[in-house]
């Protein structure tokens, strides 16, 4: 292990775009169904739809916070319509598999999305046997990544010392709250799509394009 990351003993990962590259576009078709979801509540057309969805993403934190402080929308009513889409963009990832296995200590994912949506998502990766826990958008009582609370509720929920853990994660404004209780943070930066206003990167640690490979790496080092 690299000699610095010896006193992690917590691994926390992001779902999409992080266990898998933003490459596979999977969250496209998520995004596509929030689309079509708004435009339906709204009633508008595609375009509109597209804009009130991302003005919420940015201003709340994800499209559901928006839409239930806004709307009042039943959160498992969106994220069921949301995401019920096919899988076949994403492959299994042994590499990935091999180096979370090697990683010591503690393995959690924690999410702005439901847990059945990211069970489908490991077992594709096949990752279903990697993680101790999903801790999901309900986990959080519906106050998502970049909310403080919700990293607290983390800690809390599974007795973690912020000191000793590590999260990793695609979208780089989830990092500083993590940053802020102790975390150590690595910003999976392989394309997503960044809040324009968001470009402040002192709280990120590590920076990588590849999670596997930066694993690997840090497990073939002690220096």
């Amino acid at each position: 292990m690299l000699a610095e990351l010896r006193h992690v003993r917590n691994w926390v990962f992001d779902l999409d775009n992080t266990l898998y590259p933003a490459s596979a576009n999977l969250f496209a078709h998520v995004d596509r169904r929030m689309r079509d979801y708004v435009a339906r509540l709204i009633g508008c057309g595609p375009e509109e739809a597209h804009r009130i969805q991302k003005h919420y993403f940015f201003a709340h934190g994800t499209t559901l916070s928006g839409l239930m402080a806004e709307h009042g929308v039943d959160p498992h009513d969106f994220l069921d319509y949301v995401h019920d889409i096919e899988m076949e963009a994403l492959e299994r990832n042994e590499p990935l598999a091999a180096a979370i296995a090697r990683l010591p200590g503690r393995k959690l994912v924690f999410t702005n999305g439901d847990a059945p949506y990211a069970a489908r998502v490991l077992e594709r990766l096949g990752l279903s046997e990697s993680f101790e826990a999903v801790h999901d958008i309900h986990a959080t009582a519906y106050r998502p990544k970049p909310d403080p609370t919700a990293y607290r509720g983390l800690c809390d929920a599974y007795d973690l010392a912020p000191e000793a853990s590590l999260f990793v994660e695609d979208m780089a404004r989830n990092l500083k709250p993590a940053k802020a209780i102790g975390m150590t943070t690595v910003w999976v930066n392989n394309g997503s799509e960044q809040p324009p206003d968001c470009t402040d990167r002192t709280f990120i640690d590590y920076t990588t394009d590849d999670i596997a490979q930066w694993l690997h790496d840090i497990l073939e080092t002690d220096t």
